[in-house]
């Protein structure tokens, strides 16, 4: 019996999931002052809820990638879905610190199970033309919309409702993408049979990210050349060699074929997108931190504030678009990358007797334009000439560069505006911590134009011909 594909509902539940998803990974930074009193958390302690989330997220993506092409999209979206959002409850629940964490690296593995799953989808439904570029166009939108107004929905919810509905709030929103996740989604055949995934390296790569992120995070305490510091990051080492030998050698299927990185599109990309996944990630924490720490901003008007990036982003997105059917992705993602940077260059100018309209606002639109630019070519950069048995490892892959991006980004420049900032917590101290890590954010961000330039192959724009085509098999 032939399966129906409906693109129009496919896409549609996609960029539910994939707004939730991102969603989550925004929605907790400005409530964490809160969170942080409401459960005892240290100041270190506490930024691993941000990373518990990060890291199951990025280390176990490629396995989500794998479980999706072996056992079928559909299956492997349903069950994410549903262990996101009883994750999400059990987070709202907590009591304590341990749980707390415990519960966003829960939400981090549904995550995983449910987002290469539903990138794959889109990926095939709309393999490529002008079709795609619309597709992944509104999949960045979503994506971008979901990170951006993610804090200002933390910072309303934890004024007025507390700071748990900053975790309760992915609860309906899950249940609510089941239904159209179920009636959207063909339940077709898996993209592949063979061996079972490699869940060895799956631990082995999570395990080793986490040791790497503990041992960065730690010297605040303990010195970069410390025995204790050399040790974690020397584990670390270990263990992520362990992951490419036993990806190399298992007898299982390997979570990600090492030849995979031979195609520049997929080499280039993911790196591009692990900069930009940490540049992105430590300029929400430190501007949060600023706006509330330095400006004297309450949480929901914090939020707000947060507004022009999130269009900005969105703008940026929709740009992408239509300037998708006349530049290559290559350029767009240069393009896109100097004006982020150019952003957050204008952001390390922040001064403790600032102002939103002088020191926020302009490097919020700016950044977010340049960043919502980014996000679409650079997915369909990184899947470009993929095998169709491959896209959800391909997708998983593009994922975990960002997610594993993130979490290294903050635990690094973090650390680097800690240092700067010193133990005199003054606003002045706090706000050239924050302006050194929002520079830094900059110069990796040129580093990312440069894997663009130097990386990328050069292509042209879609081709006006495989427009015609995708159309009418849409239609069909």
């Amino acid at each position: 019996m032939s399966i129906r594909v409906r693109p129009g509902l496919t896409l549609a539940a996609v960029a539910v999931v994939q707004f939730m998803v991102s969603l989550d990974l925004s929605v907790v930074n400005v409530g964490l002052p809160q969170i942080g009193a409401g459960l005892g958390f240290s100041a270190v302690g506490l930024t691993w809820v941000i990373h518990a989330y990060a890291l199951t997220f990025g280390g176990l993506l490629l396995l989500g990638g794998k479980a999706a092409d072996r056992y079928g999209r559909k299956p492997v979206l349903l069950l994410g879905l549903a262990l996101f959002g009883l994750a999400s409850l059990a987070g709202g629940l907590a009591q304590e610190p341990g749980q707390l964490v415990a519960a966003r690296a829960a939400q981090g593995i549904g995550a995983a199970a449910l987002a290469p799953a539903a990138l794959a989808l889109l990926t095939t439904t709309f393999p490529a033309g002008k079709a795609r570029v619309r597709a992944f166009g509104i999949w960045s939108a979503t994506n971008a919309a979901g990170g951006a107004l993610g804090v200002l929905i933390g910072g309303l919810l934890t004024e007025y409702a507390g700071w748990r509905w900053v975790m309760f709030v992915s609860v309906p929103m899950a249940a609510g993408a089941l239904a159209p996740a179920w009636r959207a989604v063909a339940a077709g055949p898996p993209a592949v049979r063979g061996a079972r995934p490699d869940a060895l390296g799956a631990v082995l790569a999570t395990a080793g990210m986490t040791l790497l992120v503990f041992g960065v995070v730690r010297t605040d305490q303990y010195a970069w050349t410390s025995p204790v510091t050399v040790a974690t990051v020397a584990v670390a080492g270990v263990l992520l060699a362990a992951f490419v030998l036993v990806e190399r050698t298992t007898a299982r299927e390997p979570l990600i074929r090492l030849g995979l990185f031979t195609n520049r599109s997929v080499a280039g990309a993911n790196a591009y997108n692990l900069l930009l996944g940490a540049a992105m990630a430590a300029a929400f924490y430190f501007a949060s931190l600023y706006l509330q720490r330095v400006l004297g901003t309450g949480p929901a008007l914090t939020g707000v504030e947060f507004l022009p990036f999130a269009l900005g982003v969105v703008a940026g997105s929709v740009l992408a678009v239509k300037l998708g059917y006349r530049l290559a992705p290559r350029t767009l993602l240069v393009i896109g990358g100097l004006l982020t940077a150019a952003g957050f260059a204008w952001f390390g100018l922040i001064s403790p007797d600032g102002a939103f309209v002088t020191d926020v606002l302009g490097p919020s639109i700016v950044a977010g334009v340049g960043f919502g630019l980014c996000l679409g070519p650079v997915v369909s950069t990184a899947t470009v000439g993929v095998a169709a048995h491959e896209s959800g490892t391909a997708s998983g892959l593009l994922n975990s560069s960002r997610q594993i991006g993130a979490s290294l980004g903050l635990a690094v420049l973090g650390t680097v505006a800690h240092n700067r900032t010193g133990q005199s917590l003054t606003p002045e101290s706090l706000n050239d911590g924050y302006a050194l890590g929002l520079s830094l954010g900059a110069v990796l961000l040129l580093g990312a134009v440069l894997i663009a330039l130097t990386v990328l192959p050069r292509t042209g724009p879609p081709a006006r011909a495989d427009d015609r085509v995708v159309s009418l098999s849409a239609r069909d």
